[in-house]
Formats: C-alpha cells, sequence, structure tokens
C-alpha cells in the first residue's frame, strides 16, 4: 500500500513539475479544451473567421410574425459557452486584425466596382458615364531620399550643400525596402509644420475642391452652377494612402451621372474630355487656408504639382491597369492599410513621452511632435493636432464617397448577415418584427485562444489561395 502511494505521489509530483515547465500558453491551452463548451467555442471562432480581436456579446433575439405574434425564430446566448457570442470587431487595418481587413476591403471592392460596372442596387448603364481615376498628392515639404526605379536617387552633377552644411544630393540607388526612402536630405529643411497643416486641412480642402469641380464643370457648359444639379450629378468615391514620407494622397473614382444620379445618364455634352479638363483646373485653383497663429503664420493650402487622371475603361473592351475591376481593387487593397505600414503606429498617443519611445524612425517622429507643438497653441485647437498625432496630423477617413455613388457597407453587410443566417425570413415570406436586448460583455483572446484563432485565420487564408489557383487553372470548382 505504501508503495503505490509512493508511485502516486511520484507520478503527481512529476506532472506538477511538467505543468510548470509549460509556457503559460500552453497552460491556457490545456485549460481551453478541458472547458466543457470548447468544441462550440471553436465552431464559434470559425463562424466569425477566426477575428483576431472578437467582441463578445451577451442578450437575446427573438423574432415574432407581425399578425400572429408567433415565434419564426428565437435565439439566446444562454447556453453558449460562458453565456455570450463572439462577433467580428470589423477592424479595417491588417495590421490589427487580418481576417476583419480582410473582409473590409472585399466589401470595399464590390462598394467601388458597384459604382463603376452597376449591381447592388446600382443600374448596369453607369459603366457608359464619364469616369475617371484621379490621384491627387501633397506639395513638397523638403527633398527626401526615393528609390527611382534602379536610378540615381537625386543626381547633383555640381555638387551642392544647403544653408545647414548639407548635401542637396544623393548619388546612390535605393531599392523600395530601403528605410533611408521616403526620409529628408536634411531635417533642418525640412517645413514639418507645412507637412502637418496640410494634413489637417486635407479634408476641407477635398470638399473644397469637390465644390470647385462642380462650378468648373458648369462653367464648361455655359450654365451657372445653381442650374447645374438640372443636368447631372457629380458622384465620387476616394481612399487615402500614405506615402514613404508620411504625406496622405488621394486615390479617387470621379464619375458623372444625369439629374437623377446613375440611374440616369448625362447630358452629351458632359464628355470624359470635359470632365478631365475640369477635375485638372480645379486641382490647379483650389485652396484653403489654416488658421493664423504667428507661430506658423497663415498657411495656403494646395494640392501638389504630381497628379494623375486616367480614364477608366470597360473589362469587356481592354486588360488596361485602368480597368473596372483593376480600379475597385487598387482601392480595396489600400482600404486596409494605415500610416502603420508607412513605419508609424496605429494607436492615439496620450503623453509627449510616448512619442519620444515610439518604435517609428526620426522623421515620423518629428512629424509626430510638430503636431504635439502645434496642438497645444491656442490658435490652432481646433484641428485637433494633438489627438491626431499618431496619423501625422491627418483626421479623415481613409474611404468616403458621395451618397449617390453606389452601395454602402451597411447594405452590403445586411446581405452577407442574411445570407449567412440562411435566409429565414425571405423562405419564411412573412411580415415579421425582431425583439432585441444585447450587452457587451468582454473583448479579445486570452493567449490560446489567439493562437487557434491565427490557426483558423490561417487555414481560411490558405483555402482561399487554393480555390484562386483552381479558378485560374481552369477548374470547375463548386464551394
Amino acid at each position: 500500500m505504501s508503495a503505490i502511494s509512493d508511485e502516486a505521489r511520484r507520478s503527481v509530483l512529476n506532472e506538477a513539475e511538467r505543468l510548470r515547465l509549460l509556457s503559460s500558453t500552453e497552460r491556457d491551452l490545456i485549460r481551453l479544451v478541458h472547458e466543457p463548451g470548447f468544441s462550440r467555442w471553436l465552431d464559434q471562432i470559425k463562424s466569425i473567421g477566426g477575428c483576431a480581436h472578437p467582441i463578445y456579446l451577451a442578450g437575446h433575439t427573438t423574432t415574432r410574425d407581425a399578425v400572429t405574434g408567433e415565434i419564426l425564430r428565437h435565439y439566446d446566448t444562454s447556453s453558449e459557452p460562458g453565456g455570450r457570442m463572439p462577433v467580428r470587431c470589423r477592424n479595417r487595418r491588417e495590421t490589427r486584425c487580418e481576417p476583419c481587413s480582410y473582409l473590409h476591403a472585399g466589401d470595399t471592392f464590390h462598394l467601388v466596382r458597384s459604382g463603376l460596372l452597376g449591381g447592388k442596387g446600382v443600374r448596369d448603364g453607369v459603366r457608359n458615364h464619364p469616369r475617371l481615376f484621379v490621384t491627387l498628392t501633397a506639395p513638397s515639404f523638403g527633398a527626401v531620399h526615393r528609390a527611382d526605379d534602379g536610378g540615381v536617387c537625386r543626381p547633383r552633377r555640381d555638387g551642392g550643400v544647403c544653408e545647414h552644411g548639407r548635401s542637396v544630393g544623393c548619388g546612390q540607388r535605393h531599392i523600395d525596402t530601403d528605410p533611408i526612402v521616403g526620409q529628408p536630405l536634411c531635417r533642418d529643411c525640412y517645413d514639418y509644420p507645412g507637412h502637418v497643416l496640410w494634413h489637417a486641412s486635407a479634408g476641407k480642402l477635398w470638399n473644397r475642391y469637390c465644390h470647385t469641380l462642380r462650378r468648373h464643370l458648369a462653367t464648361a457648359a455655359g450654365i451657372t452652377q445653381t442650374r447645374l444639379p438640372e443636368h447631372l450629378t457629380f458622384s465620387f468615391a476616394k481612399v487615402a494612402e500614405y506615402q514613404d514620407r508620411g504625406a496622405v494622397h488621394f486615390h479617387a473614382v470621379i464619375r458623372l451621372d444625369g439629374p437623377d444620379g446613375p440611374s440616369s445618364s448625362p447630358p452629351l455634352w458632359a464628355t470624359t474630355d470635359l470632365l478631365s479638363d475640369a477635375v485638372r483646373s480645379a486641382a490647379d485653383q483650389v485652396e484653403v487656408r489654416t488658421p493664423y497663429s504667428p507661430a506658423t503664420s497663415e498657411r495656403v493650402i494646395k494640392w501638389g504639382k504630381q497628379r494623375d487622371v486616367h480614364v477608366i475603361r470597360s473589362d469587356a473592351f481592354t486588360e488596361s491597369a485602368v480597368s473596372d475591376s483593376a480600379v475597385a481593387a487598387y482601392v480595396a487593397k489600400y482600404v486596409s492599410k494605415s500610416v502603420g505600414d508607412s513605419g508609424g503606429i496605429d494607436y492615439r498617443i496620450r503623453v509627449f513621452d510616448s512619442i519620444r519611445l515610439a518604435p517609428v524612425n526620426a522623421h515620423l517622429r518629428a512629424l509626430m511632435a510638430t503636431c504635439w507643438r502645434l496642438g497645444g497653441l491656442q490658435e490652432l485647437k481646433g484641428l485637433n493636432l494633438r489627438a491626431w498625432a499618431h496619423t501625422l496630423g491627418y483626421r479623415g477617413h481613409v474611404l468616403t464617397k458621395s451618397r449617390l455613388y453606389s452601395t454602402t457597407y451597411g447594405a452590403l453587410r445586411a446581405v452577407r448577415a442574411e445570407y449567412q443566417g440562411g435566409g429565414v425570413l425571405a423562405l419564411e415570406d412573412r411580415a415579421a418584427v425582431r425583439e432585441s436586448a444585447w450587452r457587451y460583455v468582454g473583448s479579445g483572446h486570452s493567449p490560446a485562444e489567439a493562437e487557434i484563432a491565427c490557426g483558423i485565420a490561417e487555414d481560411l487564408a490558405t483555402l482561399r489561395e487554393i480555390r484562386r489557383d483552381l479558378v485560374a487553372g481552369g477548374w470547375d470548382y463548386v464551394a
């Protein structure tokens, strides 16, 4: 009996020793798989695509027949693991949640593409309307290093130095991934206040640009601006992208419709050439001004000289890089990016010391510090520069569109939710009312949960690649 007890004691001690040697994540994994609702939790995480930071809700939803009061559908989280249900975080940024950013990029693709080809509530004839893909950039705030397709960065035959004693040229050849690309040749010469104030005014500059563009269209047509809505409407969808130098530039799809929006055709005089000329002339003339401050004076905010205006070709007639689907894919690609993809950070700065300790290069740190310094001036309080120091002063949404351009994110999500729910109400074909009561009960993963969710996300990404390869190879794949 004593021998058995000693053996049992040694077994327990050995097991305790093995557990002690495990990492915290491994111990958490053992706990997780022994939970009674583990398999159901696994199904839940699969259903939200392995979201990296899910939101947990508790509550219920009841769907009743509007006439008889009969319960058509009822869902309650009381029977779920932990009495809660995970939903996607819906973060668009790839650095925060890759599964949700992929879904958001897909929604963006369909949102932009439907405004070019029709569908999702937009009539097909919209593909025949004048359409342009326009890129508008920030002006130069100082010379920066650049990767020029294998060419010399900034060749200077006669050399030369700036007033601070630094070279005004660079004879090296940089690759795109070189960390020096986007860095100023001389930080003392670089206009950091101008860079930050341009970012803070970029949204206002775009709004003023849209008004100016409408005025130029009316002038080109020989009518007053107040009568322009009687003949056509101007629609757009634009996305903001950070360059290597930390400056935002805009890619925009611009379209002309008839007076009733995409459901009507524009007049015959509203040609692509007329729109192209108006886009360029409006970009040359539009400007806004910053509030006056003794530290910065009054700055005039304008677009940079580097602009691109391309006619969008139809997918059916061209394989151009500026075709309907190519433009939609391009915009969708950048909607999941942020300043973090240009070496910055994607979280708000609360105290100045956070800038000093931020894992960014000296150029971006100087831009953040400039935001903090100018944000403390009473004359510039309205620009909220300190609140947006992490985005280098830019406070606009990554994607904006005019109301009549196409469908909305909300509509796309509603269709997907109905499809994933099996379209119960559509099958019942009844008038129904829904009663819901939900509350927030938590968010995020434990260490083991995060590992499993990451694996699920990677598996789903691999399956997408396999399906894409099968379709590209001509296989008749059905899933």
